[in-house]
C-alpha cells in the first residue's frame, strides 16, 4: 500500500487500517487451540468503528461490549444480541435494564448487581466477572485483576456469590476471568485458570469459561510478544483436561481487543516544523495527543517512520504534537533525515488510538480509511467545525 497517495487524498492526520491483518490475526489465534468449542468476542472498545465491526461479524467473531452504546453499535453492526457479551463496570441498574431489554448476555462485576438481579431478574442468565488478585499487565493502569482493582468480584467472596446464586436460583451459564494487558507470559492465564476451574467445578450450569484477553503485541521490530501457538496448546490441553475430568461439555472463550487490530493501524501525520533547540531538534507535527494518547497516558512506544524519505541520513529526533501541552509521541528517534512536509507513519495505531482521541483544543478528530481487498474506503469522515459545535446551544443568556 503508498501511504503518500493516501495521506495525499484523504489528508493528515489520518487512521489507516488493513483488514486483512485483523484477518491473519483471527484466524491464527483460533488455530492455535485444539478445543471442541472456541468462541472469540473482539473488545469493541479497542476500534468501534462500525466497519470494523462488520469485519468481525464476516469472520466469526462474537463481541465484548463495555457500555450500551457499544451495544448499539454492535446490533448496528448487524450482530445477534446473543453474540454480544456485555461487561460494564460501575454502571448504573438503568443501564443494565436497557441491555436487558436490547437482549444481549450479562456480565456481572459486583455482588450489589448480582443481587439486585436475584431479585429483579432471577431467571436471566447470567455470568460473573471473577477478580483473581492477580498482578499482570504492562502497566498499572492496564491491570485489572489485582486486589486493589475495581474489577470483577473477589475470589474471596465466592462464598457469598454461591449463597446468593443458591437463595435467589440463578442460572450462571458463564464464568469471567480478565486480569490485564500486555501480557507476555501465558503462565499467568494458567494461574487464573486454575482458580476459575475450581470455581466452575461447584457449578452446574455452566456453559462456559471467559478468560478475557490481555495478549501482548509486538511494538518494536525486535520486540517480544505473547506466542499465541504456544500459549493455545498449552492452555488448550488445560481446558480439555478439565472438561474431560469434570464431564461438562464447555465453550472456551476469549475477549481479544489490541491482539486483533494493534498492528492492522497505521496514523499518518505531516511535519510542521522542524525546531533546533540548545537539547534537541522537534519535529511538530500537525496532530497531538488529542489524536493518538497512548503516549502520553501509558508512556506507550509506537515506532515511528518517515515515509517521504526512507532512505535519507539517520538523524535524532523528538517528536511532538501541536497541542498547548506538553505533547510527545518519542524522544530520541532515529528517523531517516526529516524535512517539512514529510509524512510520518506510527506503527500499532489499530487498537486504542482513534477510541481514545477527543477535540482538546478545540481540534478536530482525523478520519479513518479501512483497506479491503486492494481497495481503500472512508470509514469515517474528517470532523469541521460545524461537527465541533453541533452540539452546543445558545441559551440566549444576555451576558
Amino acid at each position: 500500500m503508498n501511504y503518500i497517495e493516501l495521506a495525499e487524498k484523504y489528508g493528515t492526520p489520518l487512521y489507516v487500517y488493513d483488514s486483512q491483518k485483523i484477518i491473519n490475526n483471527y484466524d491464527r489465534f483460533v488455530q492455535s487451540f485444539d478445543v471442541s468449542n472456541l468462541k472469540l468476542h473482539y473488545a469493541v472498545k479497542a476500534l468501534s468503528n462500525i466497519s470494523i465491526l462488520k469485519l468481525m461479524k464476516s469472520i466469526g467473531a462474537g463481541l465484548d461490549c463495555v457500555s450500551i452504546q457499544e451495544v448499539q453499535l454492535g446490533l448496528r453492526a448487524g450482530f445477534p444480541a446473543k453474540d454480544i457479551i456485555f461487561t460494564p463496570n460501575s454502571i448504573s441498574e438503568e443501564e443494565y435494564e436497557k441491555a436487558l431489554e436490547l437482549g444481549v448476555k450479562m456480565n456481572i462485576d459486583n455482588l450489589q448487581i448480582l443481587e439486585y438481579f436475584g431479585v429483579n431478574h432471577p431467571s436471566e442468565p447470567i455470568c460473573i466477572r471473577v477478580n483473581p488478585h492477580l498482578m499482570a499487565g504492562g502497566n498499572k493502569n492496564i491491570s485489572v485483576g489485582h486486589i486493589d482493582s475495581k474489577f470483577g468480584i473477589s475470589i474471596h467472596q465466592m462464598p457469598l456469590v454461591k449463597r446468593l446464586i443458591k437463595n435467589y436460583g440463578i442460572p450462571v451459564e458463564g464464568i469471567h476471568v480478565h486480569t490485564g494487558s500486555d501480557i507476555l507470559d501465558p503462565e499467568i492465564f494458567i494461574r487464573a485458570s486454575e482458580l476459575i476451574f475450581a470455581i466452575a467445578e461447584e457449578m452446574d450450569d455452566l456453559k462456559y469459561l471467559d478468560f478475557g484477553s490481555g495478549f501482548k503485541v509486538k511494538y518494536k521490530k525486535d520486540g517480544m510478544d505473547t506466542n499465541i501457538k504456544k500459549f493455545g496448546q498449552l492452555f488448550g490441553d488445560k481446558f480439555n483436561e478439565f472438561c474431560s475430568e469434570t464431564g461438562k461439555e464447555l465453550e472456551l472463550r476469549f475477549e481479544p481487543g489490541k491482539y486483533l487490530v494493534s498492528e492492522s493501524g497505521a496514523f499518518l501525520a505531516k511535519v510542521n516544523i522542524i525546531k533546533q533547540t540548545t537539547s534537541c531538534t522537534f519535529l511538530g507535527l500537525d496532530t497531538g495527543f488529542n489524536h493518538l494518547i497512548r503516549p502520553m497516558l501509558y508512556d506507550a512506544y509506537h515506532e515511528i517512520e518517515n515515509i517521504s524519505n526512507p532512505d535519507g541520513e539517520r538523524k535524532l529526533y523528538t517528536v511532538v504534537g501541536y497541542l498547548c501541552e506538553t505533547d510527545t509521541f518519542g524522544s530520541d528517534r532515529i528517523l531517516s533525515e526529516v524535512r517539512k512536509n514529510d509524512i510520518l507513519r506510527f506503527h500499532n495505531a489499530g487498537a486504542y488510538c482513534f477510541a481514545m482521541s477527543s477535540n482538546y483544543n478545540s481540534r478536530y478528530k482525523p478520519a479513518e480509511v479501512l483497506l479491503h481487498k486492494g481497495e481503500d474506503y472512508l470509514i469515517t469522515q474528517r470532523e469541521n467545525f460545524d461537527d465541533l459545535v453541533r452540539n452546543q446551544t445558545d441559551p440566549g443568556i444576555d451576558f
